[in-house]
């Protein structure tokens, strides 16, 4: 009896971009559903407004470079990429603001470069550069958290702004918006207030500010499933927290009065959503694992010296477009030895 010979390979990875992507979205669930509980409906709109978009546009990408369409959208690179960036802005963002911020991440920092696996910058967090240095006003509009608030929109309400960019009667921006617990500490330590006096603040929690600091917490919880998984490498994330860590640490020990806690830096911006999500993007990262370590821990240190000494507060995005630069560079330093090479020997 004659049985069928298959060509190798002959095992199959379960592996696949589909079910990357896929656990990277089931990942983001409980910090997203921490946004909505804290900031309200807005995210999620944001969230469903930057989906469609970002399907939308690749499929017209796709079918205008006569590439299947159907099969690269049901990898779901698009849509974490959306998601990422929606969660990033802020939830009364008008809605023509979150469109242009996707177009820009799909068309221009993914395809033009051809696609999936070969942008050099990680398009959620291009567009939201782009949107914070063209539009500074619209994105540091941010909601108090809900424990905070001193007026909650209703669902209806949240879609009228968004989709109006008008608050509803007899409320103003000043009474619905603050800002954010980097702006915040940044703002009245201008003043020349001291950490003890600022703390004083209800806004502020344990580590980081109120709300925020659970936001990050529920993060951290889809980080640690990622990496349980093994959908992402240990060393960027470990080697992103210990740079800022590291290097807010060593400045807190000196001036404790002047530079916030390390763990105020932690918990009160984008730096566990940055760690575990955005940082280890396959394409945009460093590959190699020493170069992972110093990819993440140069982008840990470059997002303490920009909240303290930059313009902006908080300095995840730019750190790690800078850092993207550098990958390749780190990898080609950092590459590990081949198995087997010897040194030829002179003469």
């Amino acid at each position: 009896m004659k049985f069928p010979v298959h060509t190798s390979p002959y095992g199959q990875l379960p592996n696949s971009v589909t079910r990357l992507m896929a656990l990277v979205l089931l990942a983001l669930v409980p910090g997203v559903a921490a946004l909505v509980w804290y900031f309200g409906w807005g995210v999620m709109i944001n969230i469903v407004i930057a989906t469609t978009t970002a399907v939308a546009a690749e499929a017209v990408i796709l079918r205008l470079r006569h590439h299947r369409v159907k099969r690269t959208l049901m990898d779901l690179s698009a849509v974490v990429t959306a998601v990422l960036l929606a969660i990033s802005l802020p939830p009364l963002l008008p809605w023509w603001l979150t469109v242009l911020g996707t177009l820009f991440a799909i068309v221009f920092v993914k395809h033009l470069y051809g696609g999936l696996g070969y942008n050099p910058f990680n398009p959620a967090m291009a567009a939201y550069v782009l949107l914070l240095i063209s539009f500074p006003v619209a994105m540091t509009r941010w909601l108090p958290p809900e424990i905070l608030a001193n007026v909650q929109l209703t669902f209806g309400q949240t879609l009228h702004t968004i989709l109006t960019g008008h608050l509803p009667d007899a409320l103003t921006w000043d009474a619905v918006t603050s800002a954010t617990p980097l702006d915040e500490m940044r703002t009245q330590l201008e003043f020349n207030k001291t950490i003890s006096e600022i703390r004083q603040s209800p806004l502020w929690g344990d580590f980081g500010a109120r709300g925020w600091e659970w936001v990050g917490n529920w993060f951290l919880v889809g980080g640690l499933f990622l990496l349980w998984r093994k959908v992402i490498a240990w060393q960027i994330p470990a080697g992103m927290l210990a740079g800022l860590l590291l290097t807010a640490g060593l400045f807190w020990m000196f001036d404790p009065e002047t530079i916030p806690f390390p763990g105020f830096h932690l918990f009160s911006g984008g730096m566990i959503l940055g760690a575990f999500f955005i940082a280890t993007d396959p394409v945009t990262a460093s590959t190699t694992p020493r170069g992972r370590l110093i990819y993440g821990f140069l982008i840990g240190m470059t997002v303490f010296i920009i909240r303290t000494w930059g313009g902006y507060p908080d300095a995840v995005a730019f750190a790690v477009l800078l850092m993207n630069m550098a990958a390749p560079t780190i990898d080609y330093y950092t590459q590990p030895k081949v198995f087997g090479a010897r040194k030829e020997e002179d003469g």
